[in-house]
């Protein structure tokens, strides 16, 4: 079975996903963070609408808690429960499936009653216990690769997976550290981790991040989504990850490479033009 077939199947398991079968990318999409308990619905929603208009797969994103922040001060959440039970709400409003990240075991069981996909953060993509903590939940995972991984490294991370018994792997390019403060894409990280037989997703906006900026905040090159985007579809890609947000500019966390809402519909029927081609 070739890994396109293998990557169709995996994409039709995941709870409450639409329009897997028209031989589109998928979408991950969503806010940083959950900021409160108003913009998830209304970000959701536009996207939706987005999506259903395209016929492209749709799964809603936000974290309920971000722990890696440079400084002390940043926000981090309004809660971990309460942020968990906006995300299964937004799910089960908009009869959607909805991705959160974890960081440790004992938050990957605790996710895993709200959310329909965990997802392991780039920096934590080698913790063996948080690996086996997300599999054994059952839910299917998606690994950010390490921004210090080649591509052929991430085969020990789907390995611990698939050998805790589940096999609902997915795998994010999110860029990979050129210096102490940019991060560059190698596009054939996208092929290579394909060859894995997994789905492969490319994070358009992760990739531009610029970390640990004057002040200890990231900085970004949001002006080059659309560029990272194509290119990512062009060679491939099984989906695309986007964090978006109707004001980037008053996000309360990675606003400064998020791609503006109203700017979505455009760059996605771009994508999507480019899909049809290859």
């Amino acid at each position: 079975m070739s890994c396109v077939v293998k990557n169709i199947i995996m994409i039709n398991t995941i709870p409450k996903i639409k329009h897997a079968d028209y031989g589109n990318f998928f979408l991950i999409a969503g806010p940083c963070i959950i900021e409160n308990d108003k913009n998830p619905f209304e970000i959701a929603e536009q996207i939706l609408a987005i999506t259903e208009k395209l016929k492209i797969p749709y799964i809603f994103k936000a974290s309920y808690r971000k722990a890696n922040r440079s400084r002390l001060d940043s926000f981090t959440g309004i809660g971990d429960i309460e942020g968990l039970e906006i995300l299964k709400s937004v799910g089960q409003q908009y009869k959607i499936p909805v991705i959160t990240d974890i960081h440790n075991a004992e938050e990957a069981y605790t996710a895993a009653e709200y959310a329909d996909i965990l997802q392991i953060p780039a920096f934590l993509c080698r913790q063996t216990d948080l690996l086996v903590a997300a599999a054994k939940t059952g839910k299917p995972v998606n690994i950010k690769k390490g921004q210090f991984l080649s591509a052929g490294s991430m085969k020990f991370a789907v390995d611990k997976v698939i050998q805790s018994g589940n096999k609902q792997v997915m795998l994010t390019e999110r860029g990979t550290m050129f210096g102490y403060q940019d991060l560059v894409v190698d596009f054939r990280n996208i092929p290579r981790m394909q060859e894995l037989g997994v789905p492969v997703i490319a994070d358009i906006t992760h990739s531009l991040q610029q970390p640990n900026q004057s002040g200890g905040v990231s900085g970004g090159n949001p002006e080059m989504i659309e560029t990272i985007g194509k290119a990512a579809i062009a060679v491939g890609a099984d989906g695309i990850f986007i964090e978006t947000h109707p004001d980037p500019q008053k996000a309360l966390s990675d606003g400064e490479n998020m791609l503006p809402l109203d700017q979505l519909e455009t760059l996605l029927e771009k994508l999507v033009r480019i899909r049809k081609v290859i």
